[in-house]
Order: C-alpha cells, then sequence, then structure tokens
C-alpha cells in the first residue's frame, strides 16, 4: 500500500473474545509481514464481555502459534463505522448485526472474513465457545488463511470496493 494513511482494520465477532481477537492478532502479523501499514482492531456486536481478556482457549492456540492475545473485549461503536477502512465479520449473523447497526452514509466496507480464505470463500467461522479444543485449532487455520490473503491482496492493492 503505497497510500501514507495506515489501513484500518476492524475484526468483529459476537463477544470479542474467541474469533475477533485471535483474527486482530493474525491479521496484524500478516499484514505486518506483507509491508502493509495498517492498525488492527477487533470488537463484538455484544456486550457480555466487555473489558474481560480473551477466552483461555483462544489465548492458548495463539500462545502455540507464537500470538500474543492482550487486549480487552469491547463492543462495536458507531464512530468504528468511519475509523475503520474494513470490518470483517466472522460470520453471517455478525455480518447483518453491523450491517443493521450500520449508520447512514457509513464509511467502512463490512464483508466476511473468510471472504479471503481461499479453501472456503465467504464461509463462516464457527463459534467455537461452546465446543472443545478441537474446535479453536480449526479456527485458528480459518482465520491464518484468511489473514495472509487479505494481507496479499492489500500489499497488491486488490482489497476491492
Amino acid at each position: 500500500m503505497t497510500d501514507s494513511k495506515p489501513l484500518r482494520v476492524l475484526a468483529l465477532c459476537l463477544g470479542n473474545i474467541c474469533r475477533s481477537p485471535l483474527a486482530e492478532a493474525l491479521l496484524r502479523r500478516e499484514l505486518e509481514a506483507a509491508g502493509v501499514r495498517a492498525v488492527v482492531d477487533s470488537a463484538g456486536t455484544g456486550a457480555w464481555h466487555v473489558g474481560e481478556p480473551a477466552d483461555p482457549r483462544s489465548r492458548e492456540v495463539a500462545a502455540r502459534h507464537g500470538l500474543n492475545l492482550d487486549g480487552r473485549a469491547r463492543q462495536l461503536d458507531t464512530a468504528d463505522y468511519d475509523e475503520q477502512d474494513v470490518i470483517l465479520a466472522m460470520d453471517a449473523s455478525n455480518l447483518h448485526d453491523a450491517r443493521r447497526l450500520s449508520p447512514p452514509n457509513a464509511e467502512a466496507r463490512l464483508t466476511l472474513m473468510r471472504a479471503f480464505d481461499p479453501l472456503a470463500p465467504g464461509a463462516d467461522v464457527p463459534d467455537p465457545y461452546y465446543g472443545g479444543a478441537d474446535g479453536f485449532e480449526a479456527m485458528y487455520e480459518m482465520l491464518e488463511r484468511s489473514a495472509r490473503e487479505f494481507a496479499r491482496r492489500a500489499a497488491a492493492g486488490a482489497l476491492g470496493g
């Protein structure tokens, strides 16, 4: 990206403790590796976990892959729609909620995280919250592929509009 302004990306899920914190860390890593100046954040559509750290299972899978999830959950805010360039929703339900909550003339592009997954473009990232460790590892793999492709496209100036 040749523009002097960094790309601003928000990963969005339901509670901001499982999927979106991991997506945030992966996007940050992959965008940096691709040479894209970016500011990456995450949020949830709901307020249940505001102020809490990421789920221990997400932190554990992140640590196994050399990532640190040290943020605290926050809820999506109307300001995010103008502060972010892209909001990447983890599933169709989050995308629907984000579109419903979007103020008129919002600037951010809303799309699915897995719109960038070469193995399953447009699929949901299943919420692993009520499952076991396998779901968290599968989530990591989906998010890593998606983040890598997102970063590749961002570096090529091919994110679309």
